[in-house]
């Protein structure tokens, strides 16, 4: 079996950790370099609920998305949440890897894998990046469908291929528009827009819309806009990234059995609709 130095070097090759942004935190967090490696859990988020996940299972090397500490700390007690974390992983042997802006820009990366659940064909990335002479690396994908849909149905299409959530897809536009193109980025994504237009596309599905770049954009363009739930559009990666690494221990013969967490950690539980009809009754007095 491998040992975990080994393991991460092959994931540095798929995520190489100089790709990630300045203010990110990429990397290895905690494990032994000289461990022996037999079980990977692949999760968007290193909370609780999936280290306790990663101990049941009995793997000894959690991989998620998004970072523990993103803006540093000055204590790991294990009174603290994080910290309670960080206890639990050491002292099951865990060691945790954290791949976040690295592998939203790499090919294949995060919104590969969120294009690829909706059956979308990958164009080219929303924002290149300048440093691939073969442009395929970078952050979003512009993307066709292979056959228009409306506005309606492509909604409906992301609320059955992503994983379900409180929050479903919100949209904003005309429902009967028709689709052909549409830009996709997992996880944040309304610092995109400008591009997005740049991009001439009929439609930008991501998450976390606020209400002043989206009014924005609305009033910009006809674009449509689909806002998902921030942890479903990044879940799709963990599918992606977890058979890149079964390939990679099945041509080196490692045998490591690799896993992703089916655990829901969107932090929204619950969703109550409004009980009239959007602009029926206009703003209440």
């Amino acid at each position: 079996m491998p040992r975990l130095s080994e393991v991460i070097a092959a994931l540095d090759t798929l995520w190489p950790p100089e790709r990630a942004e300045g203010w990110d935190a990429v990397g290895t967090v905690c494990g032994e370099p000289d461990q022996e490696i037999t079980r990977v859990l692949f999760a968007v988020d290193p909370v609780r609920e999936i280290v306790d996940e990663a101990v049941k299972l009995g793997a000894n090397l959690l991989v998620t998305h998004h970072p523990l500490y993103l803006r540093g700390t000055t204590t790991v007690a294990a009174d603290t949440f994080k910290g309670r974390v960080v206890h639990t992983l050491i002292k099951n042997d865990i060691a945790l890897h954290v791949a976040h802006t690295n592998a939203d820009r790499a090919d294949p990366g995060v919104s590969d894998a969120l294009a690829g659940a909706l059956d979308l064909r990958v164009v080219r990335p929303l924002v290149p990046d300048a440093t691939d002479p073969e442009g395929r690396r970078g952050l979003g994908r512009v993307c066709e469908l292979d056959h228009p849909l409306t506005v309606r149905e492509l909604a409906a299409r992301a609320a059955g291929r992503l994983p379900a959530t409180a929050q479903g897809i919100r949209v904003a536009g005309d429902l009967e528009a028709v689709v052909r193109t549409v830009a996709v980025s997992g996880g944040s994504g309304d610092s995109l827009f400008d591009d997005v237009r740049a991009a001439g596309v009929d439609a930008f599905l991501t998450a976390d819309l606020r209400h002043h770049p989206a009014s924005e954009a609305r009033a910009h363009s006809p674009l449509a806009l689909l806002d998902a739930a921030h942890w479903a559009t990044e879940w799709p990666w963990c599918e992606l990234a977890a058979a890149q690494l079964d390939e990679i221990s099945d041509r080196k013969g490692w045998g490591l059995r690799v896993h992703v967490s089916k655990t829901v950690t969107d932090p929204w539980t619950a969703h109550a609709a409004s009980t009239e009809t959007p602009n029926a009754m206009g703003a209440p007095n």
